[in-house]
């Protein structure tokens, strides 16, 4: 008769857990610094479990994808390491789709300094509704140019769902937010279009602002049209 002691049995509880967490963590983010122009890195179907942030930066005609909005999904509800969810930094031409990212200690995709940022059928949401530890943004690019979201989701967020800042020529379109504190907001960004979006359940549905004391102290030529805006 084998005899197994509980010691054994945390040893082999450790080393599985440490697999299933590190193990995609570790292969992903490796091909986001190996990453060449034009390559395409693909979330697989299911819960990918992280414990730190996913970092891409000063890449060029990157696609990120999953398989789907509810398919592939990002989980960071065990996260140690970072803030983010997934951070973009000094790129170009980079799109996001067909995948969510749950339960971030702080925002949940962050974009800055970034030239072409696509986010489409894409969602960053906390799986135990709105909560003040919940992280501030869903999603969130800042000092970008030429921002395109569309067909996303953002939920729970404990500042903004969608909130793009200081950004230049955007289109914010058929994208729901709700169970946030704001709904979405555009901050400091010129030649923005929002049109076709869902804000509802939040504290505020669409908030257009300039903030003082910011890197671009000035917004302008900011459209909103054609939005459901309920029950906030």
């Amino acid at each position: 008769m084998i005899k197994v002691t509980c010691n054994q049995i945390l040893l082999c509880c450790f080393l599985f857990l440490s697999l299933s967490f590190g193990g995609f963590e570790k292969e992903f983010q490796t091909k986001l610094i190996l990453a060449e122009y034009g390559d395409t890195m693909k979330i697989p179907t299911g819960i990918q479990q992280l414990l730190g942030t996913l970092s891409l930066e000063g890449k060029e005609n990157i696609v990120i994808s999953g398989n789907g909005i509810d398919e592939s999904i990002l989980s960071f509800k065990n996260q140690e390491d970072g803030a983010e969810g997934l951070r973009i930094i000094n790129c170009k031409n980079i799109r996001l789709d067909n995948f969510t990212i749950q339960d971030t200690k702080g925002d949940g995709i962050k974009a800055q300094e970034t030239d072409g940022i696509s986010m489409v059928n894409v969602k960053a949401e906390w799986t135990n509704g709105p909560n003040p530890e919940n992280g501030a943004y869903g999603l969130y690019p800042v000092q970008c140019r030429n921002v395109v979201i569309d067909n996303c989701k953002s939920v729970g967020a404990s500042d903004a769902g969608i909130y793009v800042g200081q950004s230049v020529n955007i289109v914010l379109k058929n994208s729901e937010a709700y169970h946030n504190v704001a709904g979405i907001e555009i901050e400091n960004s010129s030649n923005a279009d929002v049109f076709g979006n869902n804000a509802h359940h939040n504290t505020g549905g669409i908030l257009i602002f300039d903030l003082p004391d910011l890197i671009v102290k000035k917004g302008q030529n900011v459209r909103v049209f054609d939005n459901i805006v309920e029950e906030n």
